[in-house]
């Protein structure tokens, strides 16, 4: 190797971000081990590369001792006094080894180790640049299908969509737009593996984040969020500001903000109630669409019992439950519903 040959490697290391004495010290490794494969050594051996003209030396390390019992390891120490007087027992003597056509096999390795580091530093870059976005949203390209994980290419790097992770009924095909949340960056020897979903709560609270501003300014605050991916969910918002109305302010102007985000979840139906430190109220809110007529709570328990007209109870409970499911979810609560006659009957029974 050349003067030319290193100062390309220095360069090369700095513009990927790699300091050059990593990169030599891992070129010299690197070297010991090409030296040994290729020589069939089994002595300890040191390689020494001169960072500015490429010279390499190979010297064999061994021991001094009185009595020789391996020759590739020990030397003895008339041997030893014969290079330098000073010798003793037990020191160690390097002895240069340098075959002649190492030169070729050291350019070749030397050129290996630099693009498996450059790989590396980058895969870090990588991994980094991602894991500092994990709970965040990123819009990729679908790739490719392989056994029912979706592979989306995200430029820098491929991210995978897993089936536990998917809307269930949604299609993808290869070149789909898709909106995910990261819920894992792991690092593997392929580089970073970045896990994302689009049936995670997350991802609903970023998407509003998003087409919300007065989320974005802090005014607006996202509570609570309850999904049931692809089918239904809730949102609770609460205002810092009283002449900001933080369900209006999601819902936009004709609801054309809610309208982007369930275009976005291929038609999730959402439903966004007002929070309140009042757990009386936030139930209440929370079974909307339905109209309520009274909440009881049990605080220490967190059970409540709620008493809705005849004709909302349908409504209150939800197809399969899922609206009564979804509000429990989003409040922490047990709730109970009751029609307004059923209550009505029980007290009677009483």
């Amino acid at each position: 190797m050349n003067a030319e040959f290193m100062q390309a490697f220095e360069e090369l290391g700095k513009e990927k971000g790699i300091a050059p004495e990593i990169l030599f010290d891992a070129i010299e490794a690197a070297l010991i081990s090409a030296y040994k494969r290729n020589f069939g050594s089994a002595q300890n051996v040191r390689v020494s590369l001169d960072r500015i003209t490429g010279e390499i030396h190979v010297y064999a390390r061994k021991i001094v001792v009185s009595e020789l019992t391996e020759p590739h390891l020990e030397v003895s120490l008339a041997e030893a006094k014969e290079i330098d007087p000073r010798y003793e027992e037990n020191d160690i003597i390097e002895i240069e080894v340098t075959p002649k056509d190492f030169g070729r096999i050291a350019a070749q390795t030397a050129k290996q180790v630099v693009v498996q580091r450059i790989r590396e530093a980058e895969r870090g870059i990588i991994y980094d640049e991602f894991s500092n976005r994990e709970s965040d949203i990123l819009t990729g390209i679908v790739q490719r299908i392989e056994q029912k994980n979706v592979f989306i290419d995200l430029g820098k790097a491929e991210a995978i969509l897993a089936p536990t992770e998917q809307i269930p009924f949604e299609q993808y095909k290869h070149g789909d737009r898709v909106k995910s949340y990261i819920i894992e960056v792991k690092k593997t020897t392929k580089g970073p593996q970045i896990l994302v979903s689009r049936t995670h709560p997350g991802l609903l609270k970023r998407l509003f984040e998003l087409e919300v501003p007065e989320i974005q300014d802090g005014i607006v605050e996202i509570k609570s969020v309850a999904r049931e991916p692809g089918m239904r969910s809730k949102i609770a918002v609460y205002s810092r500001d009283e002449d900001i109305d933080p369900v209006g302010a999601c819902v936009g102007h004709k609801g054309m903000r809610v309208q982007t985000i369930v275009d976005e979840l291929k038609g999730e139906k959402i439903d966004i109630v007002k929070w309140s430190p009042d757990p009386v109220k936030y139930i209440a809110n929370s079974l909307s669409p339905a109209k309520v007529v009274s909440v009881e709570v049990n605080e220490l328990e967190k059970i409540s019992k709620v008493i809705v007209p005849d004709f909302q109870l349908s409504l209150a409970i939800g197809k399969e439950g899922q609206n009564a499911r979804l509000a429990a979810k989003l409040t922490g609560w047990k709730i109970d519903i009751k029609s307004e006659s059923q209550a009505s009957q029980a007290d009677n029974e009483l």
